[in-house]
């Protein structure tokens, strides 16, 4: 079956014109000011031509010596359909550099005098690592701002610091001293409180339930040993404040760090859930759909809509759509597309670890988890090749974004990404269900969390173990040339497993 490119090019040239307007926002703006009305125009064509690869997957293919091979294609359509998203990227992020930075903002920073800020939290306080004091950071959605005495009506995100936050989506007043923010952070300034937050509303209804399921899954952890205690709440609701600091350490050794981030894998691992139990009911497809649809936005509101969780639920519709779709033909142009629609709504996502990273293990799903599984198929039985292939895959795709950032290698992080596939789901669901049962029905939501603390009892042994076996962090070439080799590597790696890969 035939790879559709078709989105890459568009979706590299969407994360480029991103990363321009992050980096150097007033080229950007230069560039971005002249486009106006054809922009639009060109946008319309963009997003129709996306919808449409989507939808009609690879497309035509010709058989070719018993293979698939995609038909050729022109240059001069992808070529202009790259520049044409690349410009709308440019337009939208322009003016959204524009609205993150007024004039009153920069002055006020400028002159370092205090300012009151009121609106909504939009990312929950967490406290910040390393310091000595209480510190916690939180983010607020103004709606307004108060400078010299005057009020003036925004909308704006800003990054706040002091010894106490507030609850997630809670209305809040608050006074303190601006500091100007980096061209690449997201929030259009931080405010250092001088005193502690007032909240002047409480969260809405459905964020009120959010945050009790948010404390259920704490609670429910309560009496378990330390190193479970922490990590139920991660896995289930990306609550990482009770994970031991040895175990952090452990973890990002034996590559399982991004088992205690909330990722694209456990919208995809709910998504599946509700898909196969709504289908041994016998519900439609609509059905299914909305219900798998429902159930991601759920998660959503109870980790909390910050851009890292937004991206992780887009990401994981993606692998959820290649899942139903059943074409590893589909994968790559339903990435790009979901790539490109990000870029557009947020460029500061193209400087994200997470967004990085979490593109790189999608790609290498997409890619090559469908081959994978077709070539161990045969040795090992179809389930058992599907359970080993994707997290070789997801390793496999983001080796290069790793080493480049970390230059070191874990020789153990696939075996140990393996031996921790079996428990993560059950984490996962069980934890989520004991959350959700910890205040209507406790003796159920304790026998949940049992199950739930037994699969991540087993993570975090697999992690210990794998971080005290010999060479667990292998020296890799830093810089430009190790992440050169790296991606070689798994170019190297990709090809071997395409080319073995049957016809299907």
């Amino acid at each position: 079956m035939a790879v559709d490119l078709r989105l890459v090019p568009p979706a590299l040239a969407a994360w480029g014109a991103a990363l321009l307007v992050v980096l150097a926002p007033q080229v950007a703006a230069r560039a971005a000011r002249p486009a106006g009305f054809l922009v639009a125009v060109a946008g319309i064509v963009v997003l129709g031509a996306a919808v449409r690869v989507v939808a009609t997957g690879c497309g035509r293919a010709v058989e070719r010596g018993g293979h698939d091979v995609p038909r050729r294609r022109h240059v001069l359509p992808a070529a202009a359909m790259s520049l044409a998203t690349a410009a709308v990227v440019l337009v939208s992020g322009a003016a959204a550099q524009e609205a993150r930075a007024p004039g009153l903002l920069l002055t006020a920073v400028d002159g370092e005098r205090s300012v009151e800020v009121v609106g909504r939290v939009s990312v929950g306080p967490q406290q910040v690592r390393g310091d000595e004091r209480s510190v916690v950071r939180f983010t607020v959605m103004a709606s307004a701002v108060r400078v010299d005495g005057t009020w003036h009506r925004l909308r704006l995100p800003v990054d706040v610091t002091g010894p106490q936050g507030a609850p997630l989506d809670a209305a809040v007043h608050l006074r303190g001293v601006p500091t100007a923010s980096a061209p690449d952070e997201r929030a259009a300034l931080r405010v250092r409180l001088r005193e502690e937050p007032v909240v002047t509303g409480p969260p809405r209804a459905m964020h009120t339930w959010a945050g009790q399921v948010r404390d259920g899954a704490r609670t429910v952890a309560g009496p378990l040993p330390p190193d479970v205690r922490g990590l139920l709440p991660a896995v289930t609701v990306g609550d990482t404040d009770a994970v031991p600091a040895d175990l952090v350490v452990a973890m990002r050794a034996a590559g399982l760090a991004h088992v205690t981030a909330v990722s694209g894998a456990h919208f995809a691992i709910l998504g599946a859930l509700v898909l196969a139990v709504t289908a041994a009911a016998g519900a439609p497809l609509p059905v299914r759909a909305a219900a798998a649809a429902a159930a991601g936005a759920g998660l959503l509101l109870v980790v909390g809509p910050e851009p890292s969780v937004v991206r992780a639920a887009v990401m994981g519709g993606v692998g959820l759509v290649g899942l139903l779709a059943g074409r590893r033909a589909a994968g790559p142009a339903a990435l790009s597309g979901a790539v490109v629609a990000l870029l557009v709504t947020d460029p500061w996502l193209s400087l994200d670890v997470g967004f990085v990273l979490s593109v790189a293990a999608t790609a290498g799903l997409v890619v090559l988890g469908g081959p994978l599984v077709e070539v161990w198929a045969a040795r090992c039985g179809r389930d058992l090749a599907a359970l080993l292939a994707a997290p070789v895959a997801a390793q496999v795709g983001c080796l290069p974004v790793t080493l480049a950032l970390w230059p070191t290698l874990g020789p153990w992080s696939v075996a140990a990404n393996i031996a921790v596939v079996p428990a993560v789901a059950p984490a996962t669901v069980l934890g989520l269900l004991a959350a959700l049962l910890a205040a209507p029905w406790p003796a159920a939501a304790d026998v949940a969390a049992a199950g739930a603390g037994a699969a991540c009892w087993w993570i975090a042994g697999v992690a210990r173990g794998a971080a005290g076996m010999p060479g667990a962090a292998l020296a890799w070439w830093p810089g430009v040339g190790g992440a050169v080799a790296a991606v070689l590597v798994v170019v190297g790696v990709a090809v071997l497993a395409l080319r073995r890969a049957p016809s299907t």
